[in-house]
């Protein structure tokens, strides 16, 4: 019994420094690479940047190694710094040769974030639906929330916590009308009323075909989406933007990225060579002329430009980031919400 006591606490003991002794070196003796702010400037043409150099001064240049004060990289940058410019007296009447005012700037403008976090968690499958067409200003919970279950889609009052037949008949024949085969493979929402708009849900059905679903004065509204010949959606992120353009984002099963436009449902293929959301982070900063698009990868930090007009690939730029921590047991990732042992390199 000794001798076994004896082996369980070498194990323990080893478990524990393969543990801790990487996770101290890398807590206070490893140095995070740091990248400097980065967007790209229609009006330049290239990536601009922004970084303290040795002596912390600010440091304003754009790809092509040329600096400049801090008033000149307002200008260039003015869908991102309009703000100061109209505070300064120098907003611009025409960007890019297009007429422009700061309301139009503010309604284009958007950021997008898409983190592993998000998508590598438990799901509870309970879901909130909001009314899109309340005819009022402010946006309101609803008393109710709903599943999708193998046989349709169900809503619960939660207040007697019993199943609305009547709606959730409503929202599944319609649902089956439309060519939708349950069960959902995977569903997008923004279930909040602090937004200006609610557009439902997007859905993948269990055939992974693409349709919106949303409650518009109290019924169902079910539009199946097209998809490109060949494309299998694996993740969705509807977007809900102010300037109502687009709908969602998709991501495919080859590493493709896709937008799909509000108004005419047509699913567009993006510049971005490849992601993969579950490994992947993504921040998209958005305007009018141009979307930055920053990939955090296990070993760099790639950037592209792409064109607001048809989203093909304007400019990229990689940041080399190799890691310097030393490889070793971790209990948590940045990638998941599980709490569970695995070896990171």
């Amino acid at each position: 019994m000794i001798k076994v006591s004896k082996i369980f606490f070498a194990c323990l003991m080893a478990v524990l420094l393969v543990w801790q002794i990487p996770s101290l070196y890398n807590t206070f003796v490893a140095e995070s690479v740091s990248t400097p702010f980065t967007l790209y400037s229609s009006v330049a043409g290239r990536f601009a940047t922004l970084e303290h150099d040795e002596d912390k001064k600010m440091q304003y240049r754009d790809a092509s190694g040329r600096e400049y004060t801090e008033e000149q990289f307002d200008s260039i940058l003015p869908t991102f710094y309009y703000r100061q410019l109209i505070t300064d007296g120098r907003f611009p009447d025409t960007i890019c040769g297009r007429a422009v005012t700061p309301r139009d700037i503010q309604l284009s403008n958007f950021n997008m974030r898409i983190s592993p976090l998000d998508l590598n968690k438990p799901r509870l499958g309970i879901q909130q639906m909001l009314e899109s067409m309340s005819g009022r200003v402010d946006l309101e919970l609803p008393d109710d929330v709903f599943r999708i279950t193998e046989s349709g889609m169900e809503f619960v009052k939660m207040s007697a916590n019993t199943i609305d037949e009547a709606k959730s008949a409503s929202f599944t024949r319609m649902m089956q009308g439309k060519g939708f085969r349950f069960p959902a493979y995977r569903l997008s929402g923004n279930p909040t009323d602090r937004k200006e708009y609610d557009e439902g849900y997007v859905m993948l059905d269990a055939e992974r075909k693409l349709f919106h679903v949303k409650q518009t004065v109290g019924r169902p509204y079910v539009r199946a989406i097209a998809l490109p010949e060949g494309m299998t959606p694996e993740h969705l992120f509807i977007t809900e933007f102010p300037s109502r353009k687009w709908l969602c984002f998709i991501s495919d099963t080859q590493g493709a990225f896709w937008v799909v436009e509000r108004d005419s449902y047509a699913v567009r293929l993006t510049g971005v060579p490849r992601f993969n959301p579950e490994k992947e982070s993504m921040l998209i900063i958005g305007n009018m002329f141009d979307w930055t698009v920053r990939i955090n990868r296990a070993e760099e930090e790639s950037y592209y430009a792409l064109s607001a007009q048809d989203y093909s690939l304007v400019d990229s730029l990689v940041y080399s980031t190799p890691s310097q921590t030393l490889p070793g047991l971790r209990f948590t990732s940045t990638k998941d919400k599980f709490v569970k042992p695995r070896f990171v390199k």
